[in-house]
């Protein structure tokens, strides 16, 4: 019996950059920008009751123009949604050590805050490539820890 398996390489993560993008440009001149995001999970340890934090690391490569407007507009700290697909590489370290990486290649990101007018309490309109906010952002109180939407 073939069983026929779809090819399916799918990512979909939100969280906040770990530091700034950086934008490299190609010999032949195509824009390369990579970061990382910190996704956050809290859970409730079923043994001791207690809640838990786990954040992933996740390392983040933009490709053509979207890579120079990740440049302009995110920075560290900035909440992102990014959708792309995992990708592995290999690679030599400084010690010499064989080295492999899994990543994202975004195929779209969109930043999740408003723009300094939008701050300010005027409505500012998207920016090329960008999707307005609808403001489904988790609750947080004072400490900083989000509120679970179940």
């Amino acid at each position: 019996m073939d069983i026929r398996v779809p090819e399916l390489n799918q990512v979909l993560i939100a969280g906040r950059l770990t530091r700034d993008p950086e934008l490299r440009f190609t010999q032949k001149g195509q824009g390369m920008s990579s970061f990382s995001v910190a996704v956050h999970r809290r859970f409730k340890d079923a043994a001791t009751g207690e809640w838990k934090d786990d954040t992933t690391f996740v390392s983040v490569t933009v490709w053509g123009p979207a890579a120079e407007r990740c440049k302009d507009k995110m920075k560290k700290g900035s909440p992102v949604i990014i959708e792309g697909r995992l990708t592995a590489s290999e690679y030599i370290d400084k010690t010499g050590q064989k080295r492999k990486e899994m990543k994202v290649t975004a195929r779209r990101v969109q930043l999740l805050t408003q723009d300094a007018a939008a701050a300010e309490g005027g409505e500012a309109a998207p920016h090329e490539g960008e999707e307005a906010h609808s403001g489904t952002e988790p609750k947080s109180d004072v400490s900083g820890i989000e509120e679970v939407p179940f």
